[in-house]
């Protein structure tokens, strides 16, 4: 499968082309939107919700990853394999926690160019067809190894806000273990508890829980804490 990660809206022209490129270089492959509103122009923060997102998917599936706020720019072109799945876009952290998290990883710099490349849509050009290439076992295109710096600066866990979904949940980059079962969060100077899930307390109350995908996440009976609380991503949490 390949799986799309992007912060291009669900409207727009941009999808579409990068479907069009993918169906047609790499037939009778799946390519499923994996997310198209990753926090616009923030790789860091959307590296923890890929890194989330990508436990879920299967073995060998390669993913097109494009938060690119410096398309055109410096940023490397990349492919990272990281314990047997692919990403395949810009260097620029989005591709950092998977690596972080990984007992193995190795990055190679993508050389091949495309005869027509543009200078804002990579996603399209350069992008999509080396995943289509790597989603059909092919890895005849020219690239090289790439030492990354050191990933022991980039920290496990995110303790913010990363993205608010369509309930209004606040979903952050901490991942959820046994060690914070019971203890209380903090955001904007507000005290949160825990419960297990919805059902678990009344409607209209505010609580934080372990979400599916594994992350920490701050949510509100039958109401939207985003709003309740008024959260936004990049807001700091603690756990005291």
């Amino acid at each position: 499968m390949i799986f799309l990660f992007t912060d291009f809206g669900a409207d727009g022209l941009y999808i579409g082309q990068m479907e069009a490129v993918l169906r047609s270089q790499a037939p009778g492959i799946d390519v499923i939107n994996l997310l198209n509103n990753a926090p616009t122009g923030d790789p860091r923060r959307s590296a923890y919700l890929l890194a989330a997102l990508c436990r879920q998917c299967p073995l060998e599936s390669v993913f097109l990853g494009v938060v690119d706020p410096e398309v055109g720019g410096e940023r490397l072109p990349v492919v990272v394999e990281a314990d047997g799945r692919w990403f395949v876009g810009p260097d620029n952290g989005l591709f950092n926690a998977i690596s972080v998290h990984s007992s193995r990883a190795e990055w190679r710099v993508i050389d091949w160019r495309p005869e027509c490349l543009s200078a804002s849509f990579h996603g399209r050009d350069l992008f999509a067809p080396i995943a289509a290439r790597i989603a059909r076992h092919d890895f005849t295109w020219a690239s090289r190894p790439y030492v990354v710096p050191d990933m022991n600066l980039w920290p496990a866990d995110l303790s913010e806000i990363i993205y608010i979904d369509h309930y209004g949940n606040a979903i952050t980059g901490q991942r959820y273990g046994p060690e914070l079962a019971g203890r209380v969060l903090e955001v904007q100077g507000r005290r949160i508890p825990q419960a297990k899930t919805f059902c678990a307390v009344a409607a209209g109350e505010v609580f934080w829980y372990g979400d599916s995908m594994g992350l920490v996440e701050i949510a509100v009976n039958r109401g939207r804490a985003d709003s309740h609380l008024g959260l936004a991503i990049g807001m700091a949490v603690n756990f005291l």
